[in-house]
């Protein structure tokens, strides 16, 4: 095997090493901030920038918040960015989270992905030791890791189904009413066509009031989502929060085949274990 494709199969468990580190960093500096305020909604003010060419760099909203200091007890107003416009008075549990200069940071939901942070972290540890056995050539060891990595993500899918499931997800029907488009990638000399991502933007009805947001969720395709399109989201009663994605069977589907894989590998396995 070229070192060069030795080197290329160490790439997976970086990335997701790397991602899931970070957001482990996030996690932790949230919980040592206890960064979770009651908030009323002051105002919300549109900013779109361009550049030379027209093409759109920034679009958020400037939110001014209100909401109760916890160490100071007293009420304190802060403007922060934010991807989602909010009326004016409405009550929303936000999250602040802090950034390099100490400033909060808005974040209206929870990220919410099929891996939580420290399974995608210790996930590409283990997806780096696969490489580097493989490169070795020790193949049982190599074997061992691929065995934890099936049954690993396979439990953190049926786990997440039925974490989901027993959340008590309320579904809330969303209407699209624009279409956020953004330029992740320009054309080039090697590179035909530029590349861009589309967010659609909601307006739904919760607790009696008209909410807006711009979803994470996205598409490639400049047609996935049109004005008048209607989506499912979902409404966490517990956290108080919007979830745009509820327990889809397809998740446990691929949990529950995960997990077979995984223990008949393990299975095969044992006379060997046995034998070493």
């Amino acid at each position: 095997m070229s070192d060069f494709t030795q080197f290329f199969l160490y790439i997976p468990g970086i990335l997701f090493f790397l991602i899931g580190s970070g957001r482990v960093r996030t996690w932790i500096g949230m919980k040592r901030l206890g960064a979770f305020a009651e908030t009323t909604v002051i105002s919300a003010d549109h900013v779109i920038k361009k550049d030379k060419m027209g093409r759109e760099v920034f679009n958020y909203y400037n939110t001014v918040v209100e909401y109760l200091d916890a160490q100071s007890s007293r009420m304190v107003r802060k403007t922060v960015k934010s991807p989602t416009e909010f009326l004016p008075g409405q009550q929303v549990k936000l999250i602040f989270k802090g950034n390099r200069k100490g400033e909060p940071v808005l974040v209206e939901h929870e990220d919410e992905s099929l891996f939580g942070p420290w399974a995608t972290m210790i996930g590409g540890a283990m997806m780096i030791l696969l490489a580097l056995f493989q490169n070795l050539g020790q193949q049982v060891p190599a074997m061992c890791m691929l065995t934890l990595l099936l049954l690993g993500a396979g439990g953190c899918l049926v786990y997440r189904y039925y974490n989901l499931k027993g959340r008590g997800l309320e579904p809330i029907e969303a209407v699209v009413r624009e279409v956020y488009k953004r330029q992740i990638s320009k054309e080039t000399k090697i590179v035909r066509g530029s590349k861009f991502t589309y967010y659609p933007i909601v307006t739904f009805q919760l607790n009696g009031r008209e909410n807006i947001r711009r979803c994470n969720l996205n598409s490639s395709g400049e047609n996935s989502y049109k004005s008048g399109d209607k989506l499912r989201l979902f409404y966490d009663p517990g956290r108080r929060i919007v979830v745009e994605q509820g327990a889809r069977l397809s998740i446990l589907i691929w949990g529950v085949i995960l997990l077979v894989v995984g223990a008949v590998a393990l299975a095969s396995m044992v006379p060997v274990l046995v034998q070493m």
